[in-house]
């Protein structure tokens, strides 16, 4: 089941935050949304999760706009994970991971074993499971992000979205979550996130969509996209590009360019 975007545009304020934009998110593959500030990465997302409906153009999820799913099939189909995620209810992680099943259950029914198994799978893939009866206000900000991201991971969803589900983690807990990422798109699922880091996007992505101005710079296979030319044309940095220890790529921003 593709994601696409046909000619998808979206205004806010007088201003046009994405323009035309056409491309096609393949299941199974990660793709990483990157751009400068202000490209127009989040609204892209969350049109893509559908939180929000285009001036003109459309998401499609299969054969179907986004937004003619219904909520419950939505749920079950997409896991989205906002880049200002907030929890407000003071409960425990593992009542917060449960509501990633809820598309998945009846009216008022409780917890199945399958959804048991979902929740404990997703906590364990997140590092969560440790913590799993504390509540949500005695955790710091990156134990809540690796909750919320056990939240969507529960659902099992056909798709995942997640707007920098990196920023509020330190670095060990970030290669577990791309490494977690990686093995969710090996078993089917299409991922796609909204990254600053191009190291990480290096690291991760099978595809990039490259943002400027809310148009598209460039489209297509990761290492085809992140060529030092192209970065230094978009973010207006110098990019080192090589080969990491373990054999992945590896993007350095070494500063501003001079021209």
């Amino acid at each position: 089941m593709e994601l696409s975007f046909h000619g998808l545009t979206v205004t806010l304020d007088k201003r046009r935050v994405l323009d035309g934009i056409e491309a096609v998110f393949k299941a199974g593959r990660i793709t990483a949304i990157l751009g400068p500030n202000g490209a127009g990465k989040s609204t892209l997302v969350s049109c893509a999760a559908g939180l929000r409906r285009p001036d003109a153009g459309e998401a499609r999820l299969g054969d179907k706009p986004v937004t003619a799913y219904d909520h419950r099939a939505r749920g079950r189909l997409i896991g989205f994970l906002p880049q200002d995620a907030t929890v407000h209810w003071n409960i425990a992680a593992r009542d917060l991971v449960a509501l990633g099943r809820l598309p998945h259950r009846g009216p008022f029914a409780g917890l199945s074993e399958a959804d048991r198994a979902a929740i404990a799978r997703a906590m364990a893939a997140t590092d969560t499971s440790a913590f799993a009866d504390r509540l949500m206000r005695e955790m710091s900000g990156g134990e809540r992000a690796r909750v919320l991201l056990a939240r969507v991971l529960a659902g099992e969803p056909r798709w995942l979205l997640a707007d920098e589900p990196l920023a509020s983690l330190d670095p060990a807990h970030q290669i577990d979550v791309l490494d977690r990422l990686r093995e969710a798109a090996r078993e089917g699922m299409g991922v796609v996130l909204v990254l600053h880091d191009l190291g990480h996007a290096a690291r991760i992505a099978d595809d990039v969509l490259l943002l400027k101005g809310g148009r598209i710079a460039a489209w297509g296979p990761a290492r085809e996209v992140l060529a030092p030319d192209r970065l230094r044309a978009v973010y207006q940095v110098e990019v080192h590009s090589g080969i990491a220890a373990d054999g992945s790529p590896l993007l350095v921003p070494l500063g501003r360019s001079v021209a």
